[in-house]
């Protein structure tokens, strides 16, 4: 019967240092049994207010220096941290050893190429941080059903030998321990959280994964030849649920397995494919319910409190945000694919940030419950920066933008946070690029004329005054009297600037703009006829131009 091997328990700073470490973390200083149960995982900035959960393992993004350190380990003593994390390498030094000591949270350093966003994401999910449709207490052969770390391990020790699980495409699910004694292409998997593609390219031009999912047993693979980079041969085996491939396991080998080591990773995959099924199942079930009570908390009714009370989001403001995809080429379902993909990373990121951010993929749009502190102001803000650092991070080919809802301070008010957030991406769709982030403060009269010509183009409502007068001469007579007029008003009545915009010369355009003055009968010293003006033709259509396309299919 295969086992858990870690001696310390789910929850505990010692299990974590078991699963991610040497590979992922280091322990530099402190006693990992002085932490306790650990609490939850929290982001330090420097700029914030912090609020960290009970016995916390805070994670120092940015924080660099022995001084720095030292005085960020007393703050976290009394906040009731548990561990901090800093990245790596850090010289050993006496300062820290003492502070460690003295305050009783473990220092602990992050490998150089891992992503803090990566690391978050790892430790909340061996901390079960979140308890929304969990799978009651269980065992599979020995291990805690769906607890693919746990596993990992057992399997290592099965075979004394560093061992990854693996899905359909490559991408790691766990890993055990020991992976320093595996070669630089492990390394980087894990670092990567997916085999490298240049390694994959090679097993595919080998054959490799069509043989591997084609027999039964283990599959022993020759080390890859790849320039100057030195590999160890591996072993893996296909885990199967009936026909369906749910992945596999590998292990980096030193030595060729025995005959007893072999059938026990036979046994083991059958293991594997009922822990990975379960953890499937535990992680789809999750995220329905998850998504069925972010959208209870958006519609903002009775439910709404219950919702966000058990997305452990009711004690606190929060802020709606709404990602969604540019129109592009590819169909229905690659749009709808690609939005569900950037939804997940939306959320790794969000959680990096602010760990109890709640996001669901909903019809064509991810919502994200954000919560806030401060001003509205500068909630929003903060929510911007947030965004468009991870706009940058998934790169501008995506054609993802985001737009930020207004502040609720209850439950009842989300709802409306969820309507100026879809406002806002509503108007960074139309904007064609121009901007890919926004708040409903820095947009809210865009967001009013669009809806002011969605009633425009309800009533049927035609060219009237001035406007129509100067359209219908410029259609006949093949003039510029409309082109004229709103380069005028642009330019806030300076010919020069005006003429310039239009190519013409300036003595042209006095001429062209007095007649828009007795051709539309229009008084220009008149502000309240300049503000009708150029409402009239923003509404109506006649501000379109070549980097503002959707105005015009926004009027109908």
């Amino acid at each position: 019967m295969i086992r858990h091997m870690s001696e310390h328990p789910a929850r505990s700073l010692g299990r974590v240092l078991d699963d991610l470490g040497p590979t992922l973390l280091d322990l530099l200083h402190g006693d990992p049994a002085r932490a306790g149960e650990l609490g939850g995982v929290g982001i330090h900035d420097p700029y914030d207010e912090q609020h960290y959960p009970e016995h916390a393992i805070v994670l120092g993004n940015g924080v660099h220096g022995p001084e720095r350190t030292a005085r960020l380990l007393r703050e976290l003593a009394r906040a009731g941290a548990a561990a901090l994390v800093v990245r790596g390498p850090v010289e050993a030094c006496a300062e820290l050893e003492a502070a460690a000591a003295e305050t009783g949270v473990a220092l602990l350093e992050l490998t150089r190429g891992a992503s803090w966003a990566q690391l978050a994401s790892m430790l909340r999910m061996l901390l079960s941080e979140d308890d929304v449709g969990e799978i009651g207490e269980q065992t599979l052969g020995g291990v805690p059903s769906g607890d693919l770390f746990a596993l990992a391990n057992a399997i290592a020790t099965l075979l004394d030998a560093p061992v990854t699980i693996e899905d359909r495409r490559s991408r790691i699910l766990a890993f055990s321990g020991r992976q320093d004694e595996a070669d630089p292409p492990r390394v980087a998997s894990i670092l990567a959280r997916r085999v490298p593609e240049r390694y994959l390219r090679i097993h595919q031009e080998q054959g490799v994964f069509k043989e591997l999912y084609r027999r039964e047993g283990p599959l022993h693979i020759p080390p890859p030849t790849l320039g100057d980079e030195i590999a160890l041969p591996r072993v893996a085996i296909a885990v199967r649920a009936g026909d369906e491939i749910l992945g596999s396991v590998w292990a980096t080998l030193r030595e060729p397995l025995t005959k007893e080591r072999e059938e026990a990773f036979r046994e083991a995959a059958k293991l594997a494919a009922l822990h990975m099924l379960r953890f499937r199942a535990g992680t789809d079930a999750q995220h329905r319910l998850r998504a069925d009570l972010v959208t209870t908390a958006l519609e903002g009714g009775a439910g709404a409190a219950s919702a966000l009370g058990r997305l452990g989001l009711a004690d606190g403001p929060l802020l709606v945000m709404a990602l969604g995809l540019q129109p592009g080429e590819g169909d229905h379902a690659q749009v709808a694919a690609e939005c569900q993909r950037l939804a997940s990373a939306l959320g790794v990121h969000l959680t990096a940030v602010q760990p109890r951010s709640a996001v669901a993929y909903l019809g064509d749009v991810a919502y994200a419950l954000f919560p806030v502190k401060g001003t509205s102001v500068s909630a929003q803000e903060r929510a911007v920066q947030v965004a468009s650092n991870f706009l940058e991070r998934t790169g501008a080919r995506t054609g993802a933008v985001v737009g930020i809802g207004s502040v609720a301070d209850d439950p009842a008010a989300l709802a409306r946070s969820r309507v100026n957030a879809d406002r806002v991406l509503r108007v960074l769709l139309h904007g064609r690029g121009l901007r890919r982030v926004a708040a409903i403060g820095d947009v809210h009269i865009d967001a009013l004329l669009l809806e002011m010509r969605d009633l425009v183009a309800a009533n049927r409502d035609e060219l009237a005054g001035p406007i129509a007068r100067l359209a219908d001469y410029d259609a006949r007579h093949h003039a510029h009297l409309v082109e004229t007029l709103r380069a005028w008003l642009d330019a806030f009545g300076d010919v020069i600037a005006a003429s310039a915009s239009v190519f013409v010369h300036p003595n042209t355009f006095r001429y062209r703009i007095r007649r828009v003055a007795e051709v539309g009968g229009i008084d220009l010293r008149d502000p309240n006829a300049r503000f009708a003006a150029m409402l009239q033709m923003r509404l109506m259509g006649l501000y379109d131009s070549a980097d503002e396309p959707g105005w015009r299919a926004a009027a109908g």
